[in-house]
Formats: C-alpha cells, structure tokens, sequence
C-alpha cells in the first residue's frame, strides 16, 4: 500500500488531518508544474491553492484507484489554462519578454568576444579553437604546431585569466 493510499483510508475513515498531508505530500510537484505552465509565480502559486481546492471541494464524489496524482495534475492543467484564459481576457497577463533564439546566440558570442579581447594573442587563439570551434586540444596543438603540454599550460592560463577578468567586471557592476 502506498503512502497515497493510506492517506485516502485515513481520509475514509473521517480523518481531516489527511486532507494536509495530501497537500503536503504534492504541492510541491503541482507548484512546479503550474509555474512551467503560468507565466507569472504567483499566478503560479494561485494556480496551485485553485487547484487544491477544487479537488478538495469535490474530494468526497473522487473514488481512489491508485490514480489521484494524474487526476491531481488534470486538474492542475485545466486550472492553469483556465487562469491563463481569466487574465488574458481581463488584460492582467503580464508581459512577457519573448527572445529569438538566434539574437541571443549573437548577443553570446559577442561576449564571448569581447571578453577575448583581454587575453595575450597567443593564449586568445587557443581559448577560441577551442570554445568557439571546438577543437580537441590535441587539434589545437597541431594547428599552432605547439606539443599538446603547451597547449594545455596556456589554456589553464588563459581559463584563469578569464576568471578573474570576470570576477572583476562582476566587482564593477556591483559598485
């Protein structure tokens, strides 16, 4: 027997204390799929309270057959999408920022250029062949025609420097 089907005994048996463990025992779980579904959290978390209520309300027509969490996230759903549709229809959805996938790629390797931009040359060309092209660095040995020991010393480096280039402008924009 499970831990789900203990409580729904309990809950037969005229035990309310059940009733919060249930919540307990998956609010979790329906939190995280509500705020997957709804795009503010506390629209979320609304969601989730709705959610719970409805079943409670109508807990004593529910007949347990091992399925409540499936029910449980049915109702979830329709919950979500019921909300989603209240919101929109009163116009309180908030805005939602929504990003093309390929302007962010640029908007990456920009930075991942200009944070290059303060390495040596020799150390800037390894950290490239290797993070943007991908290149083994056996590879990158062969294409700089250095023994693979300096490729690796030089990306140490270089991956230490860019740590603390970082660190640094993290240091900045929180002053």
């Amino acid at each position: 027997m499970t831990r789900e089907d203990e409580i729904f005994e309990q809950l037969k048996s005229g035990n309310r204390d059940a009733v919060e463990e249930l919540v307990q025992l998956y609010y979790g779980e329906i939190l995280v799929y509500c705020r997957y579904h709804v795009p503010d959290p506390g629209m979320a978390e609304d969601a989730v309270q709705e959610t719970f209520l409805k079943v409670f309300r109508y807990l004593d027509r529910y007949r347990h057959k091992g399925k409540f969490r499936a029910f449980l996230y049915q109702v979830a759903a329709n919950t979500c999408v019921d909300l989603c549709r209240k919101t929109r229809s009163n116009g309180l959805l908030p805005e939602i920022s929504y990003r093309d996938k390929g302007l962010d790629e640029e908007e990456e390797k920009e930075d991942f250029l200009l944070l290059l931009s303060c390495l040596p040359d020799d150390l800037r060309e390894i950290v490239f062949l290797r993070f943007s092209q991908e290149l083994k660095l056996r590879e990158i040995g062969q294409v700089l025609n250095l023994p693979l020991r300096t490729v690796q010393s030089r990306l140490r480096k270089a991956l230490k420097l860019l740590e603390k280039e970082m660190e640094e402008r993290r240091w900045n924009m929180n002053e």
